[in-house]
């Protein structure tokens, strides 16, 4: 048997019996635990983990975080005293590098032939970037001029990027820009372009995310955000609109995928000038949000969610920005404009 899947069944029993009230999908266990989420997907809140030295080790917005094969976890941060922070587990500091990323924003993990680097996205330096886990630089990816769609660099600022597991190919969206999609090879050459801002299907209002969503091995297909619309948008390689996935309400930064399930950070939600109203939403393989961690529980009515709001009486989040979720599924959640917070543990119990 799995001993996490035995150790989640074990904690899930014991959070019900010493659980002494629930608000909203938060529960208040022993020694004022705090447990948040819905359903199957609860975790509890560490509360102090990660947290560092300021004056040494500072954050900024606290971007995006991913989990390296040897179970580090990488925090890429927009303070360039120190944008690129790893820690252990347990929440100890164990590295970091890099100061010259002032627009550090979107960070992506990707296996090449046995060997792990980054994609970093610098909506400042209107640039990606790809390093080795040390930081240092293998590729740059200037803004493209040669696709005809920009006038000069400070009309592209890129916010994530995704490397399509059959070929290498590197997809970026340049979510706070103009909106498109651009593809390029392995050597940095740019292939296409498609996408743009605006409210027809195949275009986007802050195409702030994108992933190649491997759940079924039979297809090859992107997940890109649209944060405005309030959803996640499906297409083919060449950009072809497939369909979406809506979550209204919730105004969702990039999709992360772990097994047959979504991750989304949702920075602000019923409105996008409503501070401090962030939660996350988990999905399953039918693409339903099952859980919504610090948010209303999902209700759906005639397939059709109901829009979420935040739930959060323990105040957990203010602007959630990303989700990692590491080999033992618990989740870290990094945050945008958070009054300088370093990321929160989430274990799954």
């Amino acid at each position: 048997m799995n001993f996490y899947v035995n150790r989640r069944q074990f904690l899930k029993k014991s959070t019900l019996v010493t659980a002494g009230l629930s608000i909203s999908g938060i529960s208040f266990g022993r020694k004022n635990e705090v447990i948040i989420g819905h359903g199957d997907y609860k975790y509890k809140v560490l509360a102090g983990w990660g947290v560092l030295d300021t004056g040494q080790n500072p954050v900024n917005d606290c971007h995006e975080m991913v989990e390296d094969k040897a179970g580090r976890l990488i925090l890429l941060t927009n303070e360039t005293k120190n944008n690129v922070l790893i820690y252990d587990k347990s929440g100890k500091l164990l590295s970091t590098w890099g100061n010259s990323y002032p627009g550090a924003h979107g960070l992506t993990l990707s296996n090449e032939g046995g060997a792990e680097y980054l994609y970093i996205c610098d909506t400042n330096r209107s640039q990606v970037l790809k390093t080795d886990l040390n930081g240092k630089v293998i590729l740059k990816l200037d803004y493209p001029k040669e696709s005809g769609k920009y006038e000069y660099p400070g009309q592209y600022k890129p916010t994530e990027s995704s490397v399509n597991p059959t070929n290498g190919h590197i997809f970026v969206v340049d979510g706070y820009g103009l909106n498109y999609v651009l593809e390029y090879n392995q050597k940095g050459k740019l292939l296409n372009c498609w996408g743009g801002h605006g409210d027809e299907d195949a275009q986007f209002k802050c195409n702030h995310g994108i992933i190649f969503d491997t759940r079924n091995e039979q297809k090859n297909e992107l997940i890109i955000t649209s944060r405005q619309h309030n959803c996640w948008k499906k297409f083919d390689t060449k950009g072809e609109f497939l369909g979406k996935i809506e979550m209204p309400g919730s105004f969702i930064c990039r999709p992360v995928q772990h097994g047959k399930n979504l991750f989304g950070a949702v920075y602000r939600s019923t409105s996008e000038s409503n501070e401090f109203s962030g939660y996350i939403q988990i999905l399953d393989e039918n693409n339903k949000v099952v859980s919504t961690p610090g948010g209303s529980e999902p209700v759906y009515v005639n397939g059709i969610l109901n829009k979420q709001t935040k739930e959060d009486p323990a105040n957990v989040f203010m602007h959630p920005h990303d989700v990692c979720v590491d080999r033992d599924e618990n989740l870290y959640i990094p945050q945008w404009a958070s009054k300088k917070t370093y990321p929160i543990k989430l274990e799954r119990v």
